[in-house]
């Protein structure tokens, strides 16, 4: 059990059948009243953010998230197949469960599968992934002190802004978690 009092960023707590991940927290005390903790939550399987406050002596249940290294193996049809290294156990998800977490992973990359309850309900690709550019325009050489950018298309069919040196066939590291170009690999 874990009391409102105790949250801090990260933690993660079952309430109401659902398991809430905290975003960020404040514990307040006003003048008069009560002392409460204002929230923000995320929900872990629908991906939700909710805002909720608690009183700090509110008591939840623990709830264990195991995030599992697997190999992304081959998409067929809806399903995505995913292999755990130790026992070679693949497992199929469905695209809803997926969601767009492997927009920026290719085949044979380790991701984390997340579980509650033996219940997988969502993937983490790594933070940081390089592709190649399989395609963009041809940028204009010298022309980089505005910073500007140009759409580019990876090898797994996403689009990302990329500055202009960039050209076809050059790989990238990019950070999943935003989308954004980070660096020349």
């Amino acid at each position: 059990m874990i009391s409102a009092g105790e949250f801090r960023n990260g933690v993660t707590f079952e309430l109401d059948g659902q398991v809430f991940q905290v975003i960020e927290f404040q514990h307040v005390k006003p003048g008069k009243g009560a002392a409460f903790v204002r929230t923000k939550l995320r929900n872990m399987i629908t991906g939700a953010t909710v805002e909720r406050t608690f009183n700090p002596s509110d008591k939840m249940d623990n709830a264990h998230v195991e995030r599992k290294d697997m190999q992304y193996m081959y998409t067929d049809g809806n399903l995505y197949y995913f292999m755990d290294t130790e026992t070679y156990d693949q497992i199929p998800l469905n695209a809803e469960t997926v969601g767009d977490a492997l927009k920026f992973v290719k085949e044979e990359i380790i991701v984390k599968v997340l579980s509650h309850n033996d219940n997988v309900f969502g993937i983490e690709p790594p933070f940081f992934v390089e592709l190649q550019i399989t395609e963009t325009e041809p940028g204009f050489r010298g022309d980089t002190a505005t910073g500007a950018t140009k759409p580019a298309v990876v090898e797994t069919g996403a689009v990302i802004k990329v500055p202009l040196f960039i050209e076809v066939g050059e790989v990238v590291r990019i950070d999943t978690r935003t989308g954004e170009y980070m660096e020349r690999a």
